[in-house]
């Protein structure tokens, strides 16, 4: 398939030339034939009209679990420690392998509405989003949890075994599009055994790890206790920063000094999720110290029971406000920066190296922005207006692998309808509520 963009305006995110005006952009294939200039041979199947859109990078999601859409406002306005063992846990229980589909792929409708085309997933019943990832033409990093307290303790009661069989099953499967990691839940859940075993695994077969880090001053003063290491310094000796391919550390809320230099030495990707550490009162982490030293960051969005949404938009508006508030400098956390960590540091981080840049040979993860809605009027600066204005309703079309998975409105891989349908159901099942009808909101 040979696409032609004619005339558009592009954030290429390419240092040497960040902004193109009346450009041309070519796709052949699953790759960026042209940024610029078009070969004037290059006969497309589509020509769309650019002009008064906006062409950047498709985003990335460094860290969420996606079929926990099926809890979204199932668990508000309640301390940590209540919505995950009252709640969020409690709903859990009810949880089946089919649900993750139906839940995985309302994230995907979501994701892909909101101009993002990877995402990293931590959760259970991998083998159903994996599918989801591939009907969807998606791209996907994906972990099975593991608690490591006993086979039984597991949700759907999964050995261990079958957690390392779906890495192997799924390895690049989907033309690529679809990586897997290791995925134990915490330090502070799977014992330091069990944590040893993920990371011999992973050495095995070849793959990184995806789990949560040092999320609270509980975690790092029981750590410190119990082992007399942080848990970073603990992830490091059990050798949970030295796999073959990335490690993704989600969170990392309370971190030392000296854990910021061994995060930076490892090349672990810290993925930061404000809005959840926002609604949840939790501690924020210090995401510009992280940068200052080195750290490799990027963003996600979180689980939607905790975010709320798989939106990031949202979640590159909240960090730059929160930084420059907390900082009390207006020229914190920079809108290029932000766009960075929104782009082509998850997709990195994520293992997809080529994308999050708009250039010749670069995989086609593109995403186009309507720009005449008012909340863009007057265009000064098109960064300012992605990063501080923009919403997913600007979100015009999304290509992620040259395949056009999104057209004004219109989804070409995903049965909306039907998902709606199916994923609200089973989420009331979940928690034990007959489905209601939106009838009863509307008076």
């Amino acid at each position: 398939m040979r696409t032609v963009i004619r005339n558009v305006t592009a954030l290429t995110m390419d240092p040497s030339r960040p902004l193109l005006t009346g450009i041309d952009i070519a796709i052949e294939g699953a790759t960026l034939a042209a940024v610029g200039g078009v070969p004037a041979d290059f006969a497309p199947d589509e020509a769309i009209d650019g002009r008064e859109l906006l062409a950047l990078p498709a985003f990335f999601n460094a860290h969420t679990h996606a079929a926990m859409t099926l809890e979204r406002g199932w668990a508000e306005d309640l301390a940590f420690e209540q919505w995950l063992n009252d709640k969020i846990w409690v709903a859990e229980s009810a949880l089946e392998e089919e649900d993750v589909y139906w839940g995985a792929a309302l994230a995907c409708c979501e994701m892909v509405r909101a101009g993002v085309v990877g995402f990293a997933d931590h959760y259970f019943w991998m083998d159903q989003v994996a599918r989801v990832v591939e009907e969807s033409g998606m791209k996907a990093l994906l972990a099975w949890c593991h608690f490591g307290i006993g086979t039984e303790h597991e949700l759907g009661q999964t050995p261990f075994e079958e957690t390392v069989a779906f890495v192997e099953r799924w390895k690049g499967a989907a033309g690529g599009r679809v990586r897997t990691t290791m995925g134990p839940h915490s330090l502070y859940m799977d014992p330091p055994g069990v944590l040893r075993r993920i990371a011999e695994e992973a050495h095995r077969v070849g793959v990184g790890v995806h789990f949560h880090l040092a999320e609270s001053q509980e975690q790092m003063d029981n750590s410190v206790a119990r082992y007399g290491l942080t848990p970073v310094a603990h992830a490091a000796a059990l050798g949970l920063l030295d796999l073959p391919e990335a490690t993704i550390a989600a969170h990392c809320n309370v971190v030392t000094g000296d854990d910021l230099a061994l995060l930076a030495e490892k090349g672990t990707w810290v993925a930061h999720t404000a809005k959840t550490y926002q609604k949840l009162a939790m501690a924020m982490p210090p995401i510009a110290s992280m940068i200052a030293a080195g750290v490799n960051v990027a963003l996600g969005t979180d689980g939607p029971a905790s975010n709320s949404d798989l939106n990031l938009f949202e979640v590159m508006r909240a960090v730059g406000l929160y930084q420059k508030g907390v900082q009390q400098d207006p020229q914190a956390m920079p809108r290029m920066a932000l766009l960075r960590l929104a782009t082509e540091a998850p997709a990195a981080a994520l293992g997809f190296t080529g994308s999050g840049v708009l250039a010749p040979g670069r995989p086609a993860d593109v995403i186009l922005l309507d720009t005449t809605a008012p909340h863009w009027i007057p265009r000064h600066d098109l960064a300012a207006g992605v990063v501080y204005t923009a919403n997913s309703g600007d979100v015009a079309y999304v290509w992620c692998d040259g395949r056009l998975l999104y057209r004004r409105g219109d989804y070409l891989t995903l049965d909306v309808e039907r998902i709606r349908w199916e994923a609200e159901r089973r989420a009331f099942r979940m928690v034990g509520q007959p489905m209601q009808s939106m009838r009863a909101y509307q008076g």
